[in-house]
């Protein structure tokens, strides 16, 4: 309790919900590829972390993502097409599912995510707090084993939030009850509620001197709730960018300014009645 206390103490004043439609947070370090971590290594690695996450899965590694500023924006999507792509990456599962750790040559994240309707968000001090141990013990074994040096590139911040239907609104035509940045006000009588809506948006997040730090990119998609096929709006905000300075303070002192904008980013896109519904506790 004095460790919450404390930290109370020192978080920065954000919009608080007390039940917010998180369904899924993940912090990222992206940095220069290892290029001497192999297959094998995973192996060795996951000893580390066995004992909390015993379950293991391979999956395609992410391309390598830097924002870009000051450039045409080209739609490409694989950055990197070298071995690193030929070495997949390792993910370790807690026994629940809830908590993953995704591993490859030049990627680091940990994954919190809800799997059943009794698991509570442990907020973000949680998450990071996991992150930065974890994290830690990958760079030293990077450099017990020889590999090299954890050199960050970009980090990101991802939340996923299922926005559910009959709380607040009720079919996939009505975003405008859940953003603040979609209105159905049309000019003339010819189109009415339309079926459904899908954007995406991007904004700048400024550094300290005003050059661009990296980007809010948020998306807004409609689908179904597998359990009930109950409609939901997925919305999903991540911040990404370079970090403040050298070294790994610097990633994580970005992963701060981009949960930042993040939580103050939501409370401005959506609507003052979904605030209600959430439980916003915060002084408006």
């Amino acid at each position: 309790r004095l460790a919450g206390a404390k930290m109370s103490e020192t978080r920065p004043r954000l919009p608080d919900f007390s039940n917010p439609p998180v369904i899924e947070l993940a912090l990222s370090v992206q940095f220069e590829p290892l290029s001497a971590f192999r297959i094998p290594h995973f192996g060795l690695l996951w000893s580390e972390f066995r004992a909390e996450f015993p379950r293991t899965e391979e999956h395609p590694p992410r391309p390598a993502v830097i924002e870009q500023f000051g450039v045409p924006r080209a739609p490409k999507i694989g950055v990197r097409v070298e071995a690193a792509l030929l070495i997949p990456q390792c993910r370790l599962l807690n026994a629940k599912g809830t908590e993953i750790i995704q591993i490859q040559q030049d990627r680091f994240v940990h994954n919190w995510r809800k799997v059943g309707t009794g698991d509570e968000y442990p907020r973000y001090e949680f998450v990071k707090r996991r992150f930065e141990g974890e994290l830690d013990t990958f760079r030293q074994f990077v450099a017990r084993e020889g590999i090299g040096e954890v050199v960050p590139n970009q980090c990101e911040v991802t939340y996923v939030n299922h926005i559910i239907s009959g709380e607040g609104w009720e079919g996939h035509g009505e975003l405008g009850e859940i953003l603040t940045v979609w209105t159905t006000r049309y000019s003339d009588s010819f189109l009415s509620e339309a079926e459904d809506v899908a954007f995406g948006v991007r904004y700048i997040i400024p550094g300290g001197d005003g050059s661009p730090l990296g980007r809010l990119l948020v998306s807004t998609n409609p689908a179904y709730r597998t359990e009930d096929n109950r409609p939901i709006y997925v919305l999903v905000l991540t911040a990404r960018g370079k970090p403040i300075s050298e070294g790994i303070e610097g990633a994580l002192g970005f992963l701060d300014i981009g949960r930042e904008w993040i939580v103050r980013g939501f409370t401005s896109l959506t609507s003052m009645r979904m605030h209600e519904i959430w439980g916003r506790r915060d002084a408006h």
